[in-house]
């Protein structure tokens, strides 16, 4: 999060990246909840999600979803009926070159994924990205959304309110109209930060990283970018570009300063405007992260041990000393008069401000470099979650097909998984786990397979080379329980719960770095 003024620091949505929980955690369309840890059938042979599935025309491998105790029977006039088939969505794009399973970075305090662009099935418009959102819209620069956050409103008072009371100090013949010229010097100063994230934008699109959005918001500006530099150099650049445009700000307006009378009020806004981009160039300098000058420090570490990990560690840790700093120094250093104001002997309510800012920063500060550590061994372990061995195997089986006897089959293959397929072959939909639960054993053997499988749609195919970032793109893009995985030739590979995703990323995150 940029800290006064705008740190540029890339992060990763909310500091860690969305987990696909609208698919493991979607209820059926019949209304039951999977339950992932439900016994296996009776007979039924141990899950072996590794074990490469190619299923053939009269039943291929892996067991079918395992039963939870039945539910109350439904009437016997009235067999469960089919669900109603999802509107189709559209199936992820293959990723570009070196796109790898990198962990979306967003600026500010931590990190976010989300880049992988969705194609458009044959004869189907091409749908829109839904919008982040986050406050209110102002504008597209560039083509990136530009929002102001509520609390930016709070802020803006705040600063209309304090810098108020010093123009009275030193423009006391404006009376009541001090507020308003604050007013403008807040509004100028936010312009001043958009400036400085707009730069880390340009950085970012010059290096075809996406940008989701931009926000001002209470302590500055953040600049949301999906992925991360490739390199540690185009890191150092990215990160420098920001404080480097707030250095040019204010030059431009000490050169503005010049033929402007002192005393006056375009040269108390100018003045103001000059050492609030000072201040703000010089603390995101600072080498410590989430500031820009911690993805700085992190660059070079990066570039000497050629390992992105030590860099990020050495730069989090860095940025935890200072927020301890900043905890108890600025307090001191503004009581004992060394920020250029008098030297205060006893406690008032300037010195309690101090420390409330104090504690402030200093809390962003140390969550943002937590947050940098924790996205950081998130990086390491993404690649561990594949599509191909968490993948189920499946047997094909007909529409009209009893699901005791397509239990069978699953059962004497080893199977876990149940698709449907037509007269040639060709997969037409998945049962769903939730909904063989729902059904009584008794009732089994008069409900065919189709009234409990879901219709696939292009979402739905995912590709067993997916892992990482983009397989929980691929996921979260198109929710859904099960998914059909398919060879990069189109052949059925198996049957992907996204339940077994959500479960392998639990274990990978709990897992030490």
């Amino acid at each position: 999060m940029d800290v006064s003024g705008g740190s540029g620091q890339p992060r990763s949505g909310n500091d860690e990246p969305a987990r696909p929980q609208s698919g493991p955690t979607a209820p059926a369309a019949d209304g039951t909840q999977p339950d992932p840890a439900a016994a296996a059938t009776p007979g039924t042979p141990g899950p072996d999600p590794r074990d490469p599935p190619h299923p053939a025309p009269d039943g291929p491998a892996a067991q079918p979803p395992a039963p939870q105790p039945p539910t109350p029977e439904p009437p016997a006039a009235q067999p469960p009926e089919a669900p109603a088939p999802k509107t189709p969505v559209h199936e992820p794009e293959h990723p570009e070159p070196g796109r790898g399973p990198h962990v979306p970075a967003h600026h500010a305090a931590g990190g976010e994924p989300h880049g992988t662009g969705r194609g458009r099935g044959p004869g189907r418009p091409p749908q829109r990205k839904p919008e982040p959102g986050g406050g209110l819209l102002m504008g597209r620069p560039f083509g990136v959304p530009v929002y102001v956050a509520p609390s930016w409103f709070l802020v803006a008072a705040l600063i209309t309110w304090v810098f108020g009371g010093q123009l009275d100090r030193v423009l006391p013949e404006l009376g009541a109209a001090r507020y308003l010229v604050s007013l403008f010097f807040a509004v100028a100063f936010y312009a001043s930060v958009l400036v400085h994230e707009l730069a880390h934008t340009v950085a970012a699109l010059r290096f075809k990283l996406p940008v989701r959005r931009i926000q001002l918001q209470f302590f500055g500006g953040v600049s949301e970018i999906e992925k991360e530099a490739e390199t540690p150099g185009r890191e150092f650049v990215l990160a420098f570009v920001g404080p480097l445009l707030s250095l040019v700000l204010s030059g431009v307006f000490y050169l503005a300063l010049l033929p402007v009378e002192p005393g006056t009020v375009p040269g108390v806004l100018l003045a103001g405007l000059m050492i609030s981009n000072l201040i703000v160039a010089a603390f995101n300098l600072l080498p410590g992260l989430p500031l820009d000058g911690g993805r700085m420090l992190r660059a070079v570490v990066w570039k000497i041990t050629g390992k992105p990990m030590h860099g990020t560690v050495a730069a989090a840790w860095v940025g935890r000393a200072l927020a301890v700093s900043v905890l108890i120094g600025l307090p001191l250093l503004t009581q004992s008069g060394a920020l250029g104001s008098d030297a205060v002997d006893n406690v008032g309510m300037d010195t309690v401000m101090d420390a409330l800012l104090a504690a402030i920063l200093a809390a962003i500060i140390w969550t943002g470099a937590g947050n940098s550590l924790r996205m950081a061994r998130l990086r390491e372990h993404l690649p561990e979650l594949r599509a191909r061995a968490l993948t189920r195997r499946a047997v094909p089986v007909p529409a009209d097909t009893p699901l005791s006897e397509a239990l069978r089959r699953a059962n004497a293959s080893g199977a876990r998984a149940l698709v449907v397929v037509d007269s040639e072959g060709g997969p037409v939909s998945l049962v769903r786990e939730a909904a063989i639960v729902g059904v009584p054993e008794h009732r089994r053997p008069w409900v065919p397979v189709s009234a409990l499988a879901q219709d696939l749609t292009d979402g739905m195919r995912v590709s067993a080379e997916l892992s990482g970032e983009e397989l929980l793109d691929a996921l979260r893009a198109n929710p859904a329980s099960e998914y059909l995985v398919v060879e990069e030739t189109g052949a059925i590979y198996g049957v992907l719960s996204a339940a077994d995703v959500e479960r392998a990323f639990v274990k990978a995150m709990a897992r030490p770095s």
